[in-house]
């Protein structure tokens, strides 16, 4: 989803924009994972990707993603477990993430992910970090209520490396973390109005499991200890299924 003009996503636009000047995606089949992802999946699409496949873990989610792309038949929209997909190995030449590895299943996701992305193929992560090691309690109640396991910025990086994942591009997005829970927190106040018609509970629960995040960071001065991260990464063609 879009709102003026930015992604309603952590990242916001910055992700998909550092990815596309960074990777070649014509003709290429592509992934993507998560909640509110509609938005990328018509920008990889607009973009000439070949094959294009949203997952969403979630009833909620999945009727919200068929709903918008319900005009464009060439994404195909699937509700699949991150951690344990219906792919075959080696199937895609993307897989492209915007806020939605990062939570206590993390490792078993990216097992999955490797083991789905082709031998040199890409993957674009990006994540909420912690820019403290001692983090606030506020902060950890709100990254426990939403079943996040956030890294510490300095160790995101090395986490996907020792994945066996070769590092194309590295980018710090904290600065998106200010709009998007602006926007947050405006759109959970105006949601009644706005947001009536159908498929719109999918959206308010969206928007109210961000609030607390909102008013934390907008707030209680969550820029302090809340960060945003992504990576652009290039499988290894000799360790593809290997570390795990």
């Amino acid at each position: 989803m879009k709102i003026n003009n930015k992604l309603f996503l952590p990242g916001t636009d910055k992700q998909i924009s550092v990815f596309l000047k960074t990777v070649e995606i014509k003709n290429k089949s592509v992934l993507i994972l998560g909640s509110g992802c509609e938005e990328i999946a018509e920008i990889f699409h607009q973009n000439d990707a070949g094959e294009v496949y949203l997952i969403n873990d979630n009833e909620d989610s999945l009727f919200q993603a068929r709903l918008a792309l319900s005009a464009i038949k060439e994404i195909n929209v699937r509700m699949m477990d991150y951690e344990n997909t219906d792919f075959k190995a080696e199937r895609f030449d993307i897989i492209y993430s915007q806020g939605s590895t990062g939570t206590k299943k993390r490792n078993k996701i990216i097992k999955e992910m490797k083991k789905i992305l082709k031998p040199g193929g890409y993957f674009c992560v990006g994540e909420i970090v912690g820019l403290s090691q001692i983090p606030p309690q506020f902060v950890k109640d709100i990254w426990e209520k939403n079943d996040l396991a956030s890294l510490f910025n300095e160790s995101f990086k090395e986490f996907y490396l020792s994945k066996g994942f070769e590092l194309i591009v590295e980018e710090d997005l904290s600065d998106t973390l200010k709009d998007f829970y602006s926007i947050s927190k405006r759109l959970l106040e105006e949601s009644s109005k706005e947001f009536s018609g159908k498929g719109s509970g999918s959206l308010r629960k969206l928007l109210k499991t961000y609030s607390h995040e909102a008013n934390a960071y907008l707030k209680l001065g969550g820029d302090k200890y809340i960060g945003y991260e992504m990576l652009v990464l290039r499988s290894n063609l000799k360790t593809q299924i290997s570390n795990g």
